[in-house]
């Protein structure tokens, strides 16, 4: 049987990527007490990595807005991992998100609203969440967007 998250996805139309393998010497999150700390996770998608450039330069911001909800996917992709079943999410504490922005770019809280606005999607007031927006000169891979996350759960 489905848990209410899986079939909340279900009901927004949403899959989950595969929980990306780190590609250096990290781990994709560390579980302590009752938080997950999520690494930063960027637009890949089963292992392809999307959305490269510089927002407002390569990327438009429309873009830069699903690049931000795909690295949400991730950093729900990861929970999962840890967790074995997202029901046991009981808040998304913050959230943190990079913009790999063009010189003068100052939208970035647009760009991270992708990743902000999918977790109250999909866990209602337990997806509310402290954050932070920062641009970035650059980012691993050239991708648009990083993210990432503290999770707390129960049983």
């Amino acid at each position: 049987m489905a848990g209410q998250i899986e079939a909340r996805l279900k009901e927004l139309g949403v899959e989950l990527p595969k929980a990306a393998t780190p590609a250096a010497n990290y781990v994709p999150y560390v579980i302590s007490g009752n938080q997950i700390w999520v690494s930063g996770q960027v637009p890949v998608w089963n292992g392809e990595l999307k959305f490269i450039g510089k927002v407002g330069g390569d990327i438009d911001v429309d873009e830069a807005v699903l690049a931000a909800r795909t690295c949400g996917l991730n950093i729900m992709a990861q929970a999962k991992a840890a967790l074995g079943d997202l029901d046991r999410v009981t808040q998304i504490v913050k959230l943190v998100g990079f913009v790999n922005g063009a010189p003068g770019f100052t939208n970035q809280p647009t760009v991270i609203n992708g990743a902000s606005d999918l977790m109250v999607e999909v866990f209602g007031d337990k997806g509310k969440h402290a954050r932070s927006a920062v641009g970035a000169g650059g980012l691993p891979f050239d991708v648009a967007v990083e993210v990432e996350a503290v999770i707390e759960f129960g049983d």
